[in-house]
C-alpha cells in the first residue's frame, strides 16, 4: 500500500475524462451542457462533465443497435470475447491505481476500500465473467423421436445500464460485464455523482478490442439521460441499481414504451439479528463493519440491529468498542476508514434522520448530529442509537448513512418478525454458534441474501439481489447472464 503522500502525489498527476464517450470517442454532449465533478472530501472542483440527455441517448443507442446487428461483436465467437474480455480485465489491472484513485477522489471512498475491495472485485468480475462465455450451453427438450427442440441463448441487443454512485466502478462492473459477455451492446448512465471511472473504464475497452459502439457512457442526471433511456424504444433490457422510488418509475417506463425488461437491484433496510449463543467479539465487530463500512453508503448496509436482550448490555460495550475503528479522515490516507458523505444533500440527509430519531426516543450512544464546516467536506459521524423500535422513521427507512438503529428482542419468533417487518429485502445477516438456528432462521427470513456470522462476503461466483421492495434480478454469478439473454426454441420435424 502505498504512503498517504504518495497517494496524494499520484492524484495530481490523473486525467480526468469528463465528456461522454460515444461509439469508440470521446465527445461533448449535443447541448453543451455540464456539470461540476466535485472532490467530497475538500470540496473542491475536479472538472466538468457532460450532461447528456435525450439527444445524446439517441445517437448512442443508434450506435448500439447498428453494431449490434453487424454482429461485430454479438457474433464473434464466444472464445474471442472471452480473451479481449480478459485482456480488458489486464487493462484495468495495469491502471488498478488510477481506478483507485479516481472514485476515491469523485465520491469520498477511502483509499483503502478502493485498493482492497473495489478494484480488485471488479477485476475479479471481468474475469469470471470472461471464462463464462464459452461454458453456457444450450439444450435439447426431450421431445418425441419425430422431431428436435433446441433451446439456445441469444444476446437481447441494446442494454441500458443505470448505476449509483456508492460502489462506482464495482456496480458498473457487475451490470457490464454480463451485459456485454453475452454478446449484447450496452449504453451505461453513471450516476452523475461519480461518473469518473466508468468513463475511463470505456476507453480501455476500446483498447482491448471492444468494437467502438458496444459500450457508450452517457454521464448525466437521471431526469434527462435517464429516463430517455429507460422510454428508448430500441433499449431491449434495462438494468438498474439505485433507490426504490427511482426503481418504480423505470417500470412505470417501461410499460410506456416498449415494455422492455427492467432488472432492478433497489433499496434495502438490512436486519442484523444478534443471538445470545453468538461470538460476542465477532459479531460486534461484523454489526459494525456491516453500518459503518463506506460510510454507511451501501444498500445491504445492516442499519436495523436486533439483540436478544439477555447479552444486550454486554454486546453494546462490545459495539461501541468495536465503532472506535471508524476514523474520518482524507480518503486518500490509508489510515482512514471513514470518507465524506458523496455530497452536501446526502450529508443532510443524514442530519435529518438523526434528528428524527432522537425526536421519537431514539438514544445517541456514539456519534451523532454532523458538524459540517463549509470547504473542509461533507463528514458525518459514526452513529449508533439505542432504544429504537420499527415503528420509529429512522429504523424503517433507507438513509444510505453511518446510523445505526438498535432494537432487542426476547425470542427467536420475535427476532425473524421484527427482521422480516419492513417493505425491503436486500440483506440480512445471523450471529449464532447454533447449527439448527442458523438454518431455521435464515431459512425464514425474507430476504434475496442472508450472511451466517459474516457480512456482506461472496464472490463471483454467488448472485447479488434482492425481494419484496428491493428489487429482482441476480447481479453476479451465471444468473447474471440470464438477465441478459433471451431463451429461443427451434423445433424441429424430422
Amino acid at each position: 500500500m502505498k504512503s498517504y503522500s504518495e497517494w496524494k502525489a499520484l492524484s495530481e498527476t490523473l486525467t480526468l475524462h469528463g465528456q461522454a464517450y460515444i461509439n469508440g470517442g470521446f465527445q461533448p454532449a449535443v447541448s453543451g451542457e455540464t456539470f461540476d465533478c466535485v472532490n467530497p472530501a475538500t470540496e473542491q472542483l475536479l472538472t466538468t462533465v457532460a450532461s447528456c440527455d435525450e439527444a445524446d441517448v439517441n445517437i448512442a443507442v443508434a450506435n448500439a443497435r447498428e453494431v449490434f446487428k453487424s454482429g461485430e461483436w454479438s457474433q464473434k465467437h464466444p472464445r474471442e470475447r472471452k480473451q479481449i474480455m480478459l485482456k480488458w480485465a489486464d487493462l484495468i489491472e495495469q491502471h488498478k491505481d488510477e481506478f483507485a484513485l479516481l472514485d476515491t477522489l469523485d465520491m469520498g471512498k477511502s483509499i483503502n476500500e478502493m485498493v482492497n475491495i473495489d478494484v480488485p472485485d471488479a477485476i475479479d468480475c471481468f474475469r469470471w465473467t470472461a471464462e463464462s462465455i464459452d461454458k453456457v450451453y444450450g439444450e435439447i427438450a426431450p421431445t418425441g423421436n419425430d422431431t428436435l427442440a433446441l433451446i439456445s441463448h441469444e444476446p437481447v441487443g441494446v442494454v441500458g445500464a443505470i448505476t449509483p454512485w456508492n460502489y462506482p466502478l464495482l456496480m458498473v462492473s457487475w451490470k457490464i460485464a454480463p451485459a456485454l459477455a453475452a454478446g449484447n451492446s450496452v449504453v451505461l448512465k453513471p450516476s452523475e455523482k461519480s461518473p469518473l471511472s466508468a468513463l475511463r473504464l470505456a476507453e480501455l475497452a476500446v483498447e482491448a478490442g471492444i468494437p467502438a459502439g458496444v459500450l457508450n457512457v452517457l454521464p448525466g442526471f437521471g431526469h434527462t439521460a435517464g429516463k430517455a433511456l429507460a422510454l428508448h424504444m430500441d433499449v431491449n433490457v434495462l438494468a438498474f441499481t439505485g433507490s426504490t422510488r427511482v426503481a418504480g418509475m423505470l417500470m412505470g417506463y417501461s410499460g410506456q414504451s416498449n415494455m422492455k425488461r427492467i432488472w432492478l437491484e433497489a433499496g434495502g433496510k438490512s436486519p442484523n439479528l444478534v443471538f445470545a449463543d453468538c461470538d460476542i467479539k465477532k459479531a460486534a465487530a461484523g454489526a459494525a463493519n456491516a453500518i459503518f463500512a463506506n460510510q454507511g453508503e451501501v444498500c445491504i448496509a445492516c442499519s436495523r440491529l436486533y439483540v436478544e436482550k439477555s447479552i444486550k448490555e454486554q454486546f453494546m460495550a462490545a459495539l461501541i468498542e468495536e465503532a472506535a475503528r471508524f476514523q474520518t479522515g482524507d480518503p486518500l490516507d490509508p489510515a482512514t476508514t471513514m470518507g465524506p458523505m458523496v455530497d452536501a444533500a446526502q450529508l443532510q440527509t443524514v442530519e435529518r434522520y438523526v434528528r428524527s430519531a432522537v425526536e421519537e426516543g431514539g438514544e445517541v450512544v456514539l456519534g451523532g448530529l454532523p458538524e459540517y464546516v463549509e470547504g473542509q467536506g461533507f463528514y458525518a459521524k459514526p452513529t449508533i442509537v439505542d432504544k429504537a423500535h420499527n415503528g420509529m422513521t429512522f429504523v424503517k427507512e433507507e438513509i444510505f448513512g453511518p446510523v445505526l438503529a438498535v432494537c432487542e428482542f426476547e425470542t427467536e419468533a420475535e427476532a425473524i418478525a421484527l427482521a422480516n417487518d419492513s417493505e425491503y429485502g436486500l440483506g440480512a445477516a445471523v450471529w449464532t454458534e447454533n447449527l439448527s438456528r442458523a438454518h431455521r432462521v435464515s431459512g425464514q427470513i425474507e430476504s434475496g441474501m442472508v450472511w451466517v456470522n459474516t457480512w456482506g462476503e461472496g464472490d463471483s461466483t454467488v448472485p447479488f439481489g434482492g425481494v419484496k421492495a428491493s428489487g429482482n434480478g441476480r447481479d453476479k454469478s451465471l444468473h447474471a447472464l440470464e438477465k441478459y439473454t433471451d431463451v429461443k426454441k427451434v423445433l424441429i420435424r424430422l
